[in-house]
């Protein structure tokens, strides 16, 4: 791979080069085995874990996030590879599924028919500016392209410039000293090069994490094109907790503490920020009382990710500020890192409309909202869109069905009792959630995020030695299959 840092811009030129390369690569690589290809996540990971000292100075001199913010996220990014190298191993996202022919089938003869998943092809990621490691060049929707058996072409983050180009070339050449065909992964930098790879007849899907403004476009383009394709966007979210009145009597002060700490962990540039409180009325005095003295005490560091991302900030948090009724509880600041703010709103206030209930202040804000009853509770969760998360705050054994049924209709992952911000990689996690947090319905993290860089294929009447070996009759790599509608573990 052909270094990112040592062109500034890399074109639709060097996009179209980037990607060929990799098409060429997928073909290979799909000849080798799924423990061949697990390897080659092994790999990355042991090169990152060997370069740690060296990439987290870069990214630490880059994101004026902390020495131990990073190394955690480079330990969860060699850890993701892992697994979902163990998961390639296993073959269950395969789908893996035998119909033998069934002449008394009860519509009809029933002809031999086996069915399993196929990696897409070239897959053209874009990397987050708030997760150098954990969502960028290596992050999981690379490292699941990868498990799927796709190649990849990551575009590189300007918030990063120098950490992305020197991770990209430390992933390539891990993959080549592990035997993987060159091209399978590559890099490419710039506005042109960007809308180049979404355009290409042989990019076959994409994923995305940042704006919404940014990944709408993205993803309106990824539709139009002659041969649409998936786009994996997660674009924004608010986040909303629920407080119920047995909570708040039971541990009010004690919520207030940890929703501050939430909301300004990482300068509050986490995708899951809990950015709305639904507290009840009775709260509000204390929280009045307590919440000042909560920002004060918050520990922001060096300061927010880039200056354009400050100024964007403080664009968003003023909108909501002038919404009707909103009025202010905690002042912010302008500075870098911006004091932490809060706003405040009575729930009988707010309008379908209000910047409240659609606006995304990535920074560290958020708005209270009191309601006065269940009523308006349920009327605000109506308001809002998708949400990658929502999380409850009730007293055990209290009957919530109901605003669990609600933040179920609109949210990826329901917390209760506990905050949003980090996001476990594991097989149950999902990260995504209904439109504007996400474009599809599909997790960018844990394993079940391999899946969308695949497509079914079903076989029939082959002959035995035709089939791929996960559908042939002996099974001889001994996955997890289903058999005439039976369930035959791994061998």
């Amino acid at each position: 791979m052909t270094p990112a840092h040592a062109q500034a811009r890399t074109g639709a030129d060097g996009a179209d080069q980037a990607v060929r390369a990799a098409h060429a690569a997928f073909l290979t690589a799909r000849t080798h085995s799924r423990e061949e290809r697990a390897a080659w996540l092994d790999a990355i990971a042991d090169a990152l874990e060997s370069h740690r000292t060296e990439l987290v100075e870069i990214a630490g001199r880059e994101s004026h996030l902390p020495d131990g913010r990073l190394g955690g996220e480079l330990t969860r990014t060699a850890f993701q590879l892992r697994l979902l190298g163990e998961e390639a191993r296993r073959g269950e996202f395969l789908g893996a599924t035998v119909d033998h022919a069934d002449a008394d089938w009860g519509m009809g003869p029933r002809p031999d028919l086996r069915r399993m998943n196929v990696p897409l092809g070239v897959v053209g990621v874009f990397g987050a500016s708030n997760f150098p490691f954990a969502f960028s060049v290596i992050g999981g929707d690379s490292a699941s392209a990868l498990a799927a058996g796709c190649a990849v072409v990551h575009k590189l983050h300007e918030a990063h410039a120098e950490l992305a180009a020197r991770t990209a070339q430390i992933v390539a050449d891990a993959l080549t000293a592990a035997g993987a065909p060159a091209g399978l992964f590559g890099a490419v930098t710039g506005r042109e090069a960007a809308e180049a790879l979404v355009d290409h007849p042989l990019v076959k899907a994409v994923g995305f994490t940042g704006s919404e403004a940014g990944g709408r476009a993205l993803f309106d383009r990824a539709v139009s094109r002659p041969e649409p394709i998936p786009f994996y966007g997660e674009l924004g979210s608010l986040n909303p907790v629920v407080v119920t009145e047995a909570a708040w009597a039971e541990r009010g002060e004690e919520i207030l503490a940890g929703w501050m700490g939430s909301l300004t962990m990482g300068v509050g540039q986490f995708c899951t920020k809990p950015g709305l409180l639904l507290l009840p009325e009775a709260g509000a005095e204390a929280a009045a009382r307590v919440l000042p003295g909560l920002a004060a005490e918050a520990d922001l560091g060096a300061g927010m990710l880039t200056e354009a991302i400050r100024d964007g900030f403080v664009v968003n948090r003023e909108a909501v500020a002038a919404s009707d009724g909103v009025s202010v509880l905690v002042e912010g600041s302008a500075e870098n890192p911006p004091a932490p703010g809060v706003l405040s709103v009575r729930a009988a206030e707010l309008g379908e409309d209000s910047e409240v209930v659609r606006r995304e202040m990535f920074g560290p804000a958020a708005v209270l909202i009191t309601y006065a009853d269940a009523e308006e509770l349920e009327r605000v969760l109506g308001l809002l869109g998708g949400q990658l998360t929502g999380t409850l705050h009730s007293a055990d054994g209290e009957d919530t069905a109901r605003v669990v049924q609600l933040l179920q209709d609109r949210c990826g992952r329901v917390l209760r009792g506990g905050w949003p911000t980090g996001v476990t990689v594991s097989y149950a996690q999902q990260h995504g959630g209904p439109y504007p947090a996400a474009t599809q319905h599909a997790t960018s993290v844990g394993t079940a995020a391999i899946g969308r860089w695949l497509r079914p294929v079903a076989f029939q009447d082959m002959e035995d030695a035709q089939l791929p070996p996960e559908l042939q009759e002996a099974n001889p790599l001994g996955i997890a299959r289903r058999v005439d509608g039976e369930w035959v573990a791994a061998q």
